[in-house]
């Protein structure tokens, strides 16, 4: 069984780093791509700020250059769901449990272990971000699928946003919960 969640826009920054970030190498042709972008694009690409856009500059390079620091994802990430989880007071059997059967769907990382070390960053699925021609959900699609095909029981709490990312045959087989 798999459990499929969602990354968070909201990140804990204060946490204490775990060394340097492995990238996949499809996340390394995504970097590659977004490290071109200047401040001013990137704020323009996210549509935030000139600040935020130079705190992902700098997040950018330094994934680039193999300097950025990583965290837990189930740490690393913020968000309400996050927050409900009580990350901080799981026991050894909790988080052996955790580790083997939640998954994290990133637009950057790809499908996941929740205890994964990953950097911080602001992708997501609904910006306009084209590798090799395809749009972020038709890059990752075979990835995706792939990492969760052997599964029987796939339970998804994503949103449409990440579960349209899987291919048709693949999220028939996906056990949803509305909230």
């Amino acid at each position: 069984m798999k459990i499929l969640i969602p990354t968070a826009k909201e990140m804990n920054l204060s946490l204490k780093p775990h060394g340097k970030c492995f990238l996949s190498e499809q996340t390394k042709t995504i970097v590659a791509s977004l490290s071109q972008y200047s401040i001013e694009e990137l704020a323009d690409f996210y549509h935030i700020s000139l600040e935020r856009a130079e705190e992902e500059y700098i997040h950018l390079q330094q994934l680039k250059n193999g300097q950025a620091l990583t965290y837990p994802a189930l740490h690393l990430f913020d968000g309400l769901m996050y927050r409900n989880i009580k990350r901080s007071h799981l026991t050894e059997q909790e988080l052996r449990y955790v580790d083997k059967h939640l998954f994290i769907t990133s637009s950057l990382y790809g499908v996941i272990p929740v205890m994964a070390l990953i950097s911080p960053h602001r992708l997501d699925f609904l910006v306009k971000c084209t590798i090799f021609g395809k749009s972020l959900k038709n890059y990752w699609c075979n990835d995706y699928d792939v990492a969760i095909s052997d599964e029987e029981m796939i339970l998804s709490l994503l949103s449409s946003e990440f579960e349209t990312v899987f291919s048709k045959s693949v999220r028939d087989k996906m056990l949803r919960f509305k909230f």
